[in-house]
C-alpha cells in the first residue's frame, strides 16, 4: 500500500499512528487520569492523527474504561486498543471498542530469540501458530487488525517475513516492525525495512508500520529511514514521551516530512498548526516539561540570541529558520493584549491559540485576564495559554482555595494558614508549621483532607520574563502506589504552588472516590 497518495496526489501518504495515550502514558511519571486522556484524545483528533492507540484494555479496569470513553467520542480518527495474542485480551478490546466509529485491534507477539526463549518460552512454530490464531480470532468482529512483531529488529528477518505473511493471510491489514529497545542504526534499519517489504508474502495488501524507541536517540532518524525504504505508517508520540528514553517524536517526524519533501516525497494528513497546542496539553497533563532545546516545540526552537543570527533573521527569516513558527501553531503576538483589550479580541486570541470555551468559561478566563493585565503592561500568548489551560481539566473540584497566608523568616521557621471550601459548601481552616512556606501550606492542606500523599515532584518556573511574570508550578503526588499530577499558575509563586497541589489533590480525591463507588 505504499503507493497511496496524499490529497495533492503528488506525494506518498504516511499514516500517523499516535500512541501517546498508551506507550507514552506508560512512561514513568506520565500517568493521566481518565478525563485528561479524553482531553488529549480530542486534541489528537483535531491534530489529525490517522490512528490513536487509546490504551491497553486488558491491563487494568481503568484502561478499559478509558478506551471505552475515548472510543465513544472520537469520530475522525481510528481508535486502537492494544492486546497480547490472547483471546481474553482480544475479548476485552472488543468490549472497549464496541462503540468506536473506526475500531482497530492491535495484537503483538515477540519474535526475537531472546524474547521467545526467556519471556514467552515458546518455539518459532508456536509463535507463528499463536500469531495466526490471534489475528483470525480478532478478525471475527473487527475488520481492521494490526499485528506487531515485538523486538522485530533483533529477530531473524526471514522469520519476521514468515510471521508477517501468515498474519496478513489471516486478516491483518497492517503489520508493524518495532525497534522495541532502540538498538538499530538508521542505515541498517532502513535496509531491514526494505528487505521485509520485498520478502513478505502479501505485503502489497497491507500497510507496513514502524515503531521506534529512542534508547540511543535515533527513534526519529530510524523512522524516517524506514519511510524512505517503504514504510507507510509511523508510530510515535507527542513530545516523544514513552518508556525509558521515549518514542519517536510525532512533531519531528511530521515536520521532517513536510519540510524535506525533496528527500522523502512523502507527507501526512497532520494539521501542523495544531502541533504546539497538542504539545503543551500533553506537557500539562503529564506534568513533564518540554526541554527548551527540543526540536519543533521547545521554547528555544525559534529563538535567536547570537547577534549574527538576529541580523540574518531580521533581513530574511529563511537565513536561520527552515520553517515558520506559525506552521506549527506558534503565533507571533501580532495583536498586543493589555488591560484595555476587549472581550472579542481576547476570545479571538484564545481561538488562535487552539482553545474553544463556552460562554461561562470565557467570562471567567476574561476576568482573570483583566486582573493579570492590571499587574502586567502586556499579556503574552503564553500568559493567555496558561490561563486557558487552567480550565481544560474537567476533574471536579472537591477542594477549592478560599484564602491563604504564610509567616516565615530565617529565625522563625514558617507557619502557613489556609482555608479551603469543600464541594459540599463547608469551610475548613488550618494553621501548620513547616520547613519553609510551601511545606507549611502543604502540611495544612494534608490536615484538612485527612491524607498525607508523598510529594514526588515540585517544579516552579516563570511563564515569561520579568518580575511580573506568572509562575507556573508542577507537582506530582502519590499514595499507595498511585500517582497524580497538578499544575497551578499565578503571579504569586506560593499561590501557584497551592493551586498545583490542590489540582493534584482533586485528581486524587476524584479517582479514589470513583474507585470506591465501583
Amino acid at each position: 500500500m505504499s503507493n497511496n497518495k496524499t490529497q495533492s496526489g503528488t506525494r506518498n501518504l504516511v499514516r500517523i499512528f499516535d500512541t501517546t495515550l498508551r506507550d507514552g502514558e506508560q512512561s514513568p511519571g506520565c500517568s493521566m487520569n481518565p478525563q485528561e486522556k479524553l482531553e488529549v484524545a480530542k486534541r489528537l483528533e483535531k491534530l489529525g492523527v490517522d490512528v490513536m492507540e487509546a490504551g491497553f484494555p486488558a491491563s487494568s479496569p481503568g484502561d478499559l474504561e478509558s478506551v471505552k470513553a475515548i472510543a465513544g467520542i472520537i469520530k475522525d480518527s481510528t481508535v486502537a486498543g492494544l492486546c497480547r495474542s490472547l483471546e481474553k485480551d482480544i475479548d476485552t478490546a472488543r468490549e472497549a471498542l464496541a462503540h468506536a466509529v473506526n475500531p482497530r485491534v492491535h495484537i503483538f507477539l515477540a519474535t526475537s530469540p531472546i524474547h521467545m526463549e526467556y519471556k514467552l518460552k515458546m518455539t518459532r512454530d508456536q509463535v507463528l501458530e499463536q500469531a495466526v490464531s490471534a489475528v483470525k480470532y480478532a478478525k471475527k468482529f473487527c475488520s481492521d487488525i494490526e499485528f506487531s512483531a515485538e523486538d522485530a529488529f533483533r529477530s531473524d528477518p526471514d522469520f519476521v517475513c514468515k510471521v508477517f505473511g501468515a498474519a496478513i493471510a489471516a486478516g491483518a491489514s497492517t503489520v508493524n516492525f518495532p525497534d522495541t529497545v532502540g538498538y538499530a542504526m538508521p542505515v541498517e534499519f532502513g535496509e531491514r525495512i526494505r528487505y521485509i517489504k520485498e520478502h513478505t508474502p502479501g505485503m502489497e495488501n497491507a500497510w507496513l508500520s514502524v515503531h521506534c524507541h529512542n534508547d540511543l536517540g535515533l527513534a526519529v532518524a530510524n523512522s524516517l529511514a524506514a519511510i524512505q525504504n517503504g514504510a507507510t505508517q509511523a508510530e510515535c508520540t507527542v513530545n516523544g514521551i514513552g518508556e525509558r528514553a521515549g518514542n519517536a517524536s510525532l512533531e519531528e517526524i511530521v515536520m521532517s516530512l513536510r519540510v524535506r519533501t525533496d528527500v522523502f516525497n512523502s507527507d501526512s494528513r497532520i494539521d501542523t498548526t495544531q502541533i504546539y497546542t497538542a504539545s503543551r496539553l500533553v506537557s500539562q497533563v503529564t506534568g513533564v516539561k518540554v526541554q527548551p532545546n527540543k526540536a519543533i516545540v521547545g521554547e528555544n526552537a525559534f529563538a535567536h540570541e547570537a547577534g549574527i543570527h538576529q541580523h540574518g533573521v531580521l533581513a530574511n527569516r529563511a537565513t536561520y529558520e527552515i520553517m515558520t513558527p506559525q506552521s506549527v501553531g506558534i503565533s507571533q503576538n501580532q495583536m498586543v493584549l493589555g488591560k484595555h483589550s476587549g472581550r472579542h479580541a481576547f476570545e479571538e486570541r484564545l481561538k488562535d491559540l487552539g482553545f474553544t470555551v463556552d460562554a461561562e468559561t470565557l467570562e471567567t478566563i476574561f476576568a482573570q485576564f483583566k486582573d493579570l493585565a492590571d499587574k502586567k503592561k502586556v499579556v503574552s500568548d503564553r500568559d493567555i495559554e496558561a490561563l486557558a489551560m487552567g480550565f481544560s481539566s474537567v476533574v471536579p473540584e472537591t477542594w477549592r482555595l478560599d484564602h491563604w497566608a504564610v509567616n516565615t523568616g530565617s529565625a522563625l521557621g514558617a507557619s502557613g494558614v489556609i482555608r479551603l471550601t469543600h464541594k459540599d459548601g463547608q469551610f475548613y481552616k488550618v494553621i501548620a508549621l513547616g520547613d519553609g512556606p510551601i511545606d507549611s501550606i502543604f502540611k495544612a492542606i494534608n490536615q484538612i483532607i485527612g491524607k498525607e500523599p508523598d510529594l514526588d515532584l515540585y517544579e516552579i518556573g516563570a511563564i515569561t520574563g520579568g518580575s511580573t511574570s506568572q509562575g507556573e508550578t508542577m507537582v506530582k503526588i502519590s499514595l499507595d502506589g498511585r500517582h497524580w499530577n497538578g499544575r497551578g499558575v499565578s503571579t504569586d509563586v506560593i499561590e501557584s504552588s497551592i493551586k498545583a497541589y490542590l489540582a493534584a489533590i482533586n485528581a486524587m480525591e476524584w479517582e479514589l472516590s470513583a474507585a470506591f463507588s465501583q
